[in-house]
Formats: C-alpha cells, structure tokens, sequence
C-alpha cells in the first residue's frame, strides 16, 4: 500500500483542521437545541453523526488520541437509555469543548491537555444510561411477528441451554443511502455478541428494499444495552430496540412503523465555508455539492492584489488619455482611445464586484458561537438570557468578519455579565426573569452595522462619572459640566471597569478599550446609547472592505491625502477670518452650531496677513461625533487601492495605509478615528468644560446627549 507524501498528509491536515471546527460548530449547536427540546431524536441522531464524523476524519489525519476519545463518546452515546437524552446536552458541550483543546494542541503541536475529567463524565453518562434499562426484562408490544416452525424451535433450543431470546427492532436511518445493505450489516455488527436465528423482512420480498425497519430474533448471553450499542451503526440505523421473547415465540411486525421523533433534516443553503460538508455528513444534495470549491483565502487575496494592479493601472491610462486629448483634441483617435478606456473600466468594475463577492460571507459564520458564549455566562452569573439574532445573512468581508470577531465578543459578554439583571431583580422590575440579548446586522450606505442590544438595567451615569473619578481619569471640575455622551465615552478608557469585583468573567479593565482600538484599526466607529431600567445598546460601523475605497482627494502644504468619502458629511468655504480660537482650539460657527477644527498644516489662524485667506472644511462624521479638517485645495475624487504600511515605514496611527494613483503619485490614506481620538485628547478640557458653545447652544448640546 503506498504512503501519502508529505505534502499530501500536510494537506489532507489543513482540510480536516477546517472541516473540524465546522463539526464542533454544528455540535455545540445541536447540544443547545437539544437542551430546549431534551426528547428530539433527530436531534439525539445528529450529535452521534457529527461525533462518528469526526472519529473517522481524526483518525485518517492519524490523530489516535482524538479518534480514540471520539470513539468512547459514540459508544457512550450509543448506550444511552431513554432517559439519558437529558444529560446529553451538557455531555455534548463538554466535548465541544474538549475536542476545541485537542484540536490547538494538535495544530500548534503542544503536548495535549488533560482529559480524565472528561473521560469520567463519559463513563458516567454511560453507566447512567446503562442503568436506565433495568433488569427487568421488556416485553414485546401486542404486534406479532410470524416466525416460523425451523425459527421457534431454534430459539426454544437456545433457551434451554440457558441463553436469551431477544427480540431486535433496528430502524434504518432515514438518510441512509444503501437501504438494501442495511438489514446486512445489521447482521454483521451482532454477529459479535449474539447468533441470529430469523429476520424480516426476508431477503428478495417486496417491500425489501423499502423497509423502514429490520426485525430480528436473535439469542445472546449479553445485555440489551449492549445490543443496542451494536445495532447503532452512524448513518444505517438510527435507533434500536430489544423485546425479551418468552416461550410462545411472541415477537413484532409492524415492520413500516414511523421513526419515533425522526424528521427529514431541513435543506440549508450552503454559502462560504458552511458550502463544503464533511466527509459523511449529512444534509444537501449531490448536485448542490458539484457546484461547490473551497478556495483558500490566500489565494483569493492574491486576486485581489491583482485587481488592485488592474485599477492602477486602468488610472495611469485615463490620465495618458486625458493628456492625449489635451494635446490633440481634433484627433480621431481621442474618441477610440475614450471608447475603450470606458469598456474596460466597465469590465474592471464588473470584475471588482465578483471578487469582492467571493470575499463576502454572511455574519451568520460570526453569529453562531455567540448561543454557547450568552448561555455560558449567563450560568456563570447565576442569571437568564435569551439570544435573539438578526440579519445572519447580511455579507461581509471575511477579513472584517475575522477581525470584529474578538470585540464582538467582549461586548456580548459583558452585556450579560453587566447589563442583564439577576432574575429576581427583573422580577421587582416588573421585566420577564429570562433576559434578552439581541444580535443584528445590516447595510446602510456603504457601511455595514453591527448592533448589540439587550433590555438590561442600563448604565448608571453618576455611578460611572463616580468610577473616573475615583481611578483620577477626570477631576471634578471636568465631571460637573460633562454632558452623558462624554461620560459614557468614559467606557472605553483603557483599564476603566464598573465591575465591583473581579471574576473570570469581568472585572478586569480589559475589553471596552479593546473593542474601540480593534474599530478604530479597521476604519470604523463604536456608539454606545443607554436608557437606565430600559437596556443598552452598542452600535458597530465598519466599512464593506478594506481593500479597495472610494476617497476624497485634498493638498495641504503641497502634500497629497485621502479620507474615505463615506465619512465626509460636506465641504465648505470659509475665510481664514471666520475662525475664532477658544483655549487654543480653531472654531467654526456652521449653520449656528460650533464646529471643532483640526488645522492639518502649520499655520495658525492668527497668522498677520491670513485673515483673508480662503480655507476649505471638510465636515468629517464619526458615529455621533463631528471634526472639520482645514485642507488648503481638493484634488477630486478617486478609487484607492490601499496598501498596508509596516511600523518601519511610517510611526504613527493617524495614517491607515497609502495608495499609488495612475501617474505615479503616492497618496496617504488618513485614519480619521484616530485624528479625532488624538484631538479629543489634546482638548479634553475644553470639550468638557462646554467653551465651544454659546449658553443656549451648551443647553441644547447637553439635552441632545453630546450630539451635534
């Protein structure tokens, strides 16, 4: 037999690596399921197909230890009693969990962990379950089936030889795909442990081939447990009966009777990664699977990169073209030069989208694992959440996807750490005991919006200006005149926690400054709304790709920048003598209301000689925040492929990447995020303080909740 090469094991590894995480996935959900519904068999059906998945697949990688461990929990499952089913929910999150662990051990190639805790709740839920059969034999139902004379006296023979006579019901999967094969190796499996005397229905009859179950009279010295275990074989039989058989033969033959519980899995569409099902796995059809690949995302990236080439280099034409007709505009070949140039940014557009598509997942990949997180938390907190999710099939980057997938979750924990009350206190509240996180996304413009909400208690803002000013974030005259937008940023300060005590769960100062550094670094905004008794509500905004941005061109002091042209809410003209200065802060009154400014170049407003000087404002909004950049010209608009700049290259955060547009020119691609944390910092005072407005507007401003 020839061995795999290398390069095929290391292959064959990465794909099981990426099938396994899909398994334990579908596991973790299967065993939250069956914890609302303890009684589903199809549910019961799907954990020991997900868990013999996944032996199988362990074991062709050459992952003994896992396999090994998989295969005790199939058996276990196996064994399971009727009663059992209610334990299994906990048995099958635990094993989520265990297999995770073994799963980073075997990738990063660490020692693998400690799983005897494990392993003795197997055994134990195995013993249980066993337990569950009693010693009492179970008789068969009032049905018949008819063996014949040669049948009952071979059992009547075994029984005096001191042997039982069972009676074995072994219902066929319904998705199994070789019905005819079934009653076969079902015969195979106890011929281990018992000798079979008869079995229906018989070979070569007519309903052979559609037999819903497969009867057998067999003798045997061992339990019924055992021949259970036997006759559970993953994707043939579903579920298996043993009726001891007293002296009159009496057995079973309603051989077409419904699958208790059993139902047709429903058809899921299969999208991004979900689209690639594991070997024997259930659920989608073969001609579905045809049209599937699984592409790695290395290889998509690099199409990216190409395409990013492509619009350069369709720019650097449209400004050969461009100076072309400058030179000869009577020329007949500056109408075909335009022609083309136009077909081929059509076709370049076209291609933009379909690659960006094939990047695109739905947040449902994300959504999965946040069931297991609110049930986790919630019963280490003592208390009771709901998760009610929305928008699963809204798309987005996989890169996004990857990366929000951390503040995500710090946002969800803490809402049910922080913001759900104990269950007897929603109940003097008047509120239902059983708490609600809500999950949704959707598109708005050109951005995609992450909402997590639930209708919690809210957050106290006296208690949290209290907090700051216990740890010395603000001084007391700061918090006396802080509107509650600026007291709720307080938040997402590094280090700052309303927790009273530190648990594994909170408490710690680590988090809510995590989420906003991680949005910030993909260009996007947090906004944080609360109503105290009502809940909370944390909104995410991230653009649809970090690839490829539509941005708005300006010159300041001779050098070229960029700002996504989503975050630009206008451009306006003013004169250098419409600034007033407060503090050392650059104000512009727009349309009666006071407008912050960041000046980008050297110059001050108080320059002699630039009263008179006309300035362009670009009126930049982030979440609910406002910020006008003072820029000296506008070059226009532009598609920006952006290029990624390393620490080596440029220090600072106020710049997120750079682009190369058609004639050669490098633009900076500015984080405005960042420009505007660095000139809340620098002028915190005077935010705070409430200088930049006049006393009606300071009112206005403070009842609006820091909104502009």
């Amino acid at each position: 037999m020839s061995q795999f090469s290398d390069e095929a094991n290391t292959e064959l590894r990465d794909l099981f690596f990426e099938t396994a995480q899909e398994l334990l996935q579908t596991l973790n959900d299967d065993a939250l399921r069956l914890e609302q519904a303890p009684k589903d068999a199809e549910i019961v059906r799907s954990i020991r197909r997900t868990v013999h998945t996944l032996k199988g697949d362990a074991a062709a990688c050459g992952f003994s230890e896992l396999s090994e461990l998989a295969h005790t929990l199939e058996d276990a499952l196996a064994a399971e009693g009727r009663d059992a089913s209610v334990s299994m929910a906990e048995l099958g999150l635990s094993a989520a969990d265990v297999f995770s662990a073994m799963l980073d051990s075997y990738r990063q190639q660490d020692p693998l962990p400690d799983n005897t805790g494990f392993k003795e709740m197997v055994r134990q839920f195995a013993a249980g379950a066993q337990a569950n059969y009693g010693s009492a034999p179970k008789k068969s139902p009032v049905e018949q089936v008819v063996w014949t004379e040669y049948e009952r006296l071979a059992a009547d023979a075994s029984r005096a030889q001191g042997k039982r006579i069972v009676h074995v019901i072994a219902h066929v999967d319904p998705l199994c795909t070789m019905p005819i094969a079934a009653r076969q190796l079902t015969a195979n499996a106890l011929a281990a442990i018992a000798q079979i005397i008869g079995a229906r229905p018989d070979l070569g009859s007519p309903g052979h081939a559609k037999a819903k179950a497969i009867d057998l009279l067999v003798t045997t010295a061992a339990s019924d447990a055992d021949v259970v275990a036997k006759c559970r074989i993953p994707t043939v039989i579903s579920r298996a009966e043993c009726f001891e058989v007293d002296a009159s033969g009496a057995g079973r033959l309603d051989a077409d009777t419904n699958l208790e519980g059993a139902q047709p899995p429903q058809k899921k569409e299969l999208r991004g990664h979900d689209a690639v099902k594991a070997p024997g796995s259930a659920g989608g059809s073969a001609p579905a699977a045809e049209n599937i690949l699984r592409v790695d995302a290395e290889r998509i990236d690099n199409v990216l990169n190409l395409l990013g080439e492509l619009i350069t280099g369709k720019s650097m034409l449209q400004q050969a073209v461009h100076e072309f007709g400058r030179r000869h505009p009577q020329d007949p070949l500056r109408a075909r030069f335009a022609d083309a140039m136009g077909f081929q940014s059509r076709v370049l557009n076209d291609l933009q989208r379909s690659v960006m598509k094939v990047r695109m997942v739905p947040v449902e990949q994300l959504f999965r694992r946040f069931p297991r997180i609110v049930r986790d938390v919630a019963k280490r907190s003592r208390k009771q959440a709901q998760l009610v999710v929305g928008g699963q099939n809204t798309d987005l980057d996989k890169t996004l996807l990857d990366a929000i997938a951390e503040p995500l979750t710090h946002i969800v924990r803490n809402a049910v750490s922080h913001g759900l009350e104990a269950p007897a206190e929603r109940e003097r509240a008047g509120k239902p005991a059983t708490g609600q996180i809500r999950l949704d996304a959707y598109h708005r413009a050109n951005e995609l919006i992450v909402e997590v909400s639930d209708d919690g208690r809210g957050i106290d803002v006296e208690k949290l200006k209290a907090k700051a000013l216990k740890k010395n974030l603000i001084t007391s005259d700061q918090a006396a005149s802080m509107t509650q937008a600026e007291i709720l940023d307080l938040i997402f300060r590094p280090g700052f926690s309303t927790a009273e005590e530190v648990t594994e769960i909170s408490g710690r100062g680590v988090g809510l400054d995590v989420v906003r550094s991680v949005l910030h670094r993909l260009k996007g905004t947090v906004e944080l709304e609360t109503r105290p008794g009502h809940g909370t509500r944390f909104r995410l905004k991230l653009p649809l790709t970090l690839a490829i941005i539509k941005a708005l061109l300006f010159r300041v002091e001779h050098r070229l920048y960029a700002v996504p042209m989503h975050s630009v809410a206008e451009i306006t003209r003013a004169w250098e003598s419409d600034l007033h200065g407060v503090d050392g802060c650059e104000v512009l009154q727009l349309r009666g209301r006071a407008l912050p400014l960041v000046r980008m170049g050297h110059k001050s407003f108080d320059d002699s000689g630039e009263r008179l000087r006309k300035i362009f404002v670009l009126v930049m909004t982030l979440g609910a925040r406002k910020l006008g950049l003072i820029v000296d010209s506008m070059e226009g608009e532009e598609e920006l492929v952006i290029k990624s700049l390393d620490d080596h290259t440029i220090a600072t955060d106020l710049v997120s990447g750079a682009s190369i547009l058609g004639d050669g020119r490098v633009v900076l691609i500015l984080n405005l995020a960042a420009v505007l944390d660095r000139f809340t910092q620098r002028n915190a005072d005077i935010f705070s303080s409430g200088l930049l407005l006049s006393n009606g507007e300071r009112r206005a401003y403070a009842a609006s909740g820091g909104k502009q």
